[in-house]
């Protein structure tokens, strides 16, 4: 580490310690509970099923063809702010996590965050502009792994947490079992979902 302390606000997968565990290829070590003011918490990014990296297929033979993932959109709503955790790392580690969020931008977030000992500088990802979906599109899904394991990530925070999560973010689409039957997912990324 430098004298720079730099910090990841995860609010999706990464608040599970074993998800971000894994991508950052070493423990995590403490996940500190943090709010993100003045964004909102939404299932607006969107991964193309058929022709990305990795592909799911439900119940049947069914292949959706949009995965909806988690975003942070400026702009907080009625519901609060954005609960999460802020993970410490390196430069090189947060390179690392560029290639994980290959359908995010990186963004400085510092002055938003809320939480003690945090470091100097907090970033967190935001959808592309291709992968932003305001509005779920057609023939989309979200994976029931994916929702369980930021669900379990939420409730693992503590009291109240997992509470906030569902209060600040709605399922805007059905919730689905799929088996992984296309794999050229980058080391360091989730194969669950």
């Amino acid at each position: 580490m430098t004298d720079d302390r730099i910090g990841l606000f995860g609010y999706g997968s990464l608040v599970l310690h074993e998800s971000a565990s894994m991508t950052l290829g070493r423990p995590a070590g403490e996940l500190r509970p943090a709010r993100l003011r003045d964004w909102k918490r939404r299932f607006s990014q969107r991964r193309d099923n058929l022709t990305c990296e990795k592909t799911f297929e439900c119940a049947g033979g069914w292949r959706p063809e949009w995965i909806l993932g988690l975003n942070v959109e400026q702009g907080e709503d009625e519901a609060g702010p954005v609960n999460g955790v802020v993970i410490e790392l390196s430069e090189a580690e947060l390179d690392r996590l560029d290639i994980r969020e290959i359908r995010y931008d990186r963004v400085d977030v510092t002055g938003s965050l809320e939480g003690e000992d945090l470091p100097d500088r907090i970033v967190t990802y935001t959808a592309k502009e291709f992968h932003f979906a305001p509005q779920p599109p057609e023939d989309s899904i979200i994976l029931a792994t994916y929702a369980a394991a930021v669900e379990l990530g939420f409730e693992s925070l503590g009291p109240g947490e997992l509470d906030h999560y569902r209060a600040t973010t709605p399922y805007p689409v059905d919730r689905h079992e799929a088996t992984l039957v296309i794999d050229k997912i980058p080391e360091g990324n989730p194969r669950d979902w």
